[in-house]
């Protein structure tokens, strides 16, 4: 088994590196060569700007490489919520943001011919108990009266065709959902950026944003310093540089993987007869899909911790045990990949994209970054050019959360919460 991202271990590594001259100068500097960093990276490029896109290690290395690979349309609140809280039409205009990211993400593999096995095979979100599918059930009712027409229900009957398995209770289908092999597409991103001149380093952390008063930056960095017309930070879960601001409103949260070993087509079949996305109602969530090459991906929160070899070795004896009871017919199946990574999460779930003292941000996304931070890059590089109303977040307030400091040491109390709901019911 191995301790390292599915995604990453069969993903090219980046080619399209240059050297680290002295005096570099630029007109807009990227950080981070995640999701955000590198869709920026390329739209910036396209413009016309001088690009610089610095990364601490390699392009995709944390969270952006780290996912499922899910490419999902929709909130990961419950839609009639986010009614309650902004009113049908704002909420409508949020929800077709995310859309509008997945329908960005096949625009950019179209026309950067990225081979990252896009495809929109739909998600599934199926009820853990029976009383979950009445929530799923008035959720759908909303959403198609109001967001999304291209949704329906599936009862506990209509799952045989959707899914191997008994363990569920009906569901529902956002059809607009796709899947990918994100490793593939960042780094796809990263080379269609530097075929366009924007100069990439990995290894490369920055760890000092000093404004100058011209108005231009200072981008320090192990290397050297960079010279900067603006900047974009693209890396909410950073533990480099200084991010302090930020750090007081992003949770890292722990998510974990694992990845069967390649199945039979007949089993693949069986278990996911349509490819979909899948994700379960419980409050420590599972999801689980088929990947390229006839594995089993099947993640989740299984332990509210930080990701790190020990903490992955456990959540994955963890989340086999939980994929054996949805699909029991994989006892047998060997595990080949476990991994984990860090999700920016915010407060209330919903991303932030903004300037502040003249640097911009986008960040997060709390679990749907393939989507939305491929989809802000795109946005930053207009709003940064003057199309500040093109940005869909940028009315939000963004306090700090209290007594929070960058470190969640309220994290095993939450997740002790919501094992204890899950048990409840």
């Amino acid at each position: 088994m191995k301790l390292t991202s599915y995604w990453l271990d069969t993903s090219p590594a980046f080619s399209g590196g240059v050297p680290f001259e002295p005096g570099q100068r630029a007109d807009v500097v990227v950080v981070g060569g995640g999701l955000t960093g590198t869709s920026a990276a390329l739209a910036l490029a396209r413009k016309g700007a001088d690009v610089v896109l610095c990364e601490a290690e390699v392009i995709a290395a944390q969270a952006s490489g780290r996912s499922a690979g899910m490419c999902n349309n929709g909130f990961a609140q419950d839609y009639r919520m986010m009614a309650e809280k902004f009113g049908h039409e704002r909420a409508t205009a949020l929800y077709h943001a995310f859309d509008a990211g997945v329908d960005t993400v096949e625009r950019i593999v179209r026309e950067e011919a990225i081979d990252c096995s896009f495809a929109r095979t739909g998600k599934l979100k199926v009820a853990a108990r029976p009383e979950h599918f009445d929530k799923i059930a008035r959720a759908q009712e909303a959403l198609a009266a109001h967001a999304d027409p291209d949704t329906w229900l599936l009862s506990r009957e209509d799952l045989a065709g959707e899914i191997g398995s008994e363990r569920y209770y009906g569901g529902m289908v956002f059809g607009k959902s796709a899947g990918l092999h994100v490793g593939r597409f960042v780094r796809g991103m990263a080379e269609a950026a530097a075929r366009r001149g924007a100069r990439v380093f990995e290894n490369t952390p920055v760890t000092g944003i000093r404004r100058q008063p011209s108005g231009r930056f200072t981008i320090t960095t192990p290397r050297g310093s960079i010279d900067a017309g603006q900047v974009l930070l693209g890396s909410g879960i950073s533990k480099v540089g200084p991010l302090g601001w930020v750090r007081r409103r992003i949770i890292p949260v722990g998510a974990f993987i694992i990845a069967t070993e390649q199945l039979p087509a007949d089993v693949v079949a069986a278990i996911t007869p349509r490819k979909r996305m899948m994700v379960d109602t419980k409050n420590v969530v599972n999801y689980f899909r088929h990947l390229p090459d006839n594995r089993l991906l099947f993640g989740g929160r299984a332990r509210f911790a930080a990701s790190n070899p020990a903490s992955d070795v456990k959540s994955g004896r963890v989340l086999q045990k939980a994929m054996i009871d949805v699909f029991p017919q994989l006892a047998d199946a060997r595990i080949d990949y476990c991994w984990g990574g860090m999700v920016d999460m915010t407060r209330d779930r919903l991303p932030r994209a903004g300037q502040r003292d003249g640097v911009y941000y986008a960040m997060g996304y709390s679990g749907h970054g393939n989507q939305m931070a491929t989809q802000m890059g795109q946005i930053m590089a207009d709003v940064m050019d003057g199309n500040v109303d093109l940005n869909p977040w940028k009315d939000m307030a963004w306090p700090a959360i209290p007594g929070y400091f960058g470190k969640p040491w309220f994290m095993p109390i939450v997740g002790s919460y919501f094992r204890l709901k899950d048990m409840l019911s």
